[in-house]
């Protein structure tokens, strides 16, 4: 697959199969992700890869943080929420490190740790896999941050679940840049 077509074709795959993703194949989209553009070559980026038994335990933080934050929920929320990481084989997590010294930029930092996730999301597409990027309230929790070894204070901005798809996707569709477009002369 070509570069234009992984780009136009790529979609984020929320229905993903149980089935083990080989080592060599998430080795391929981590390798693919460091090729991200980054200031000053830093690597910037911070991945922590989840498999197995740590989706459950992340599931189990994410299920306490809940409770703690809304103990007037029944326990089929929290259960609910136990269960989000177990949506996928493997959880890729991509954090982003601090500037380490002083011509360094935060942004310019997660702008980098973004655009390694896309090569991560445009890596599993050209390989067949599925892929969702995903965050919400627990990539802020620093319980979350804690479990994955990381500092409260470090950016986490990416849960890439990643599989193989449940089911072939439909064509995507999105708009063109136009309306987001100003040209200057």
């Amino acid at each position: 697959m070509d570069i234009l077509e992984a780009i136009y074709t790529r979609q984020s795959i929320g229905k993903i199969c149980p089935d083990a993703v080989p080592q060599a194949l998430i080795e391929k989209v981590l390798a693919a992700a460091a090729q991200a553009p980054n200031h000053y070559k830093v690597r910037p980026w911070q991945f922590i890869v989840l498999q197995g038994d740590a989706r459950r335990r992340l599931g189990n933080v994410f299920a306490q943080i809940l409770r703690e934050n809304h103990p007037e929920l029944d326990e089929n929320a929290y259960q609910k929420e136990a269960r989000k990481p177990l949506r996928a084989p493997v959880i890729i997590s991509v954090a982003v490190r601090l500037p380490a010294t002083p011509r360094e930029d935060l942004i310019e930092n997660i702008a980098a740790a973004s655009a390694a996730t896309q090569n991560i999301l445009l890596a599993a597409h050209a390989l067949g896999l599925a892929a969702k990027w995903r965050t919400g309230t627990p990539a802020r929790a620093p319980r979350v941050k804690a479990f994955l070894g990381l500092d409260a204070d470090q950016p986490l901005i990416a849960f890439v679940y990643l599989g193989y798809p449940a089911k072939q996707p439909l064509p995507v569709s999105r708009p063109s840049f136009e309306d987001r477009t100003t040209w200057l002369s």
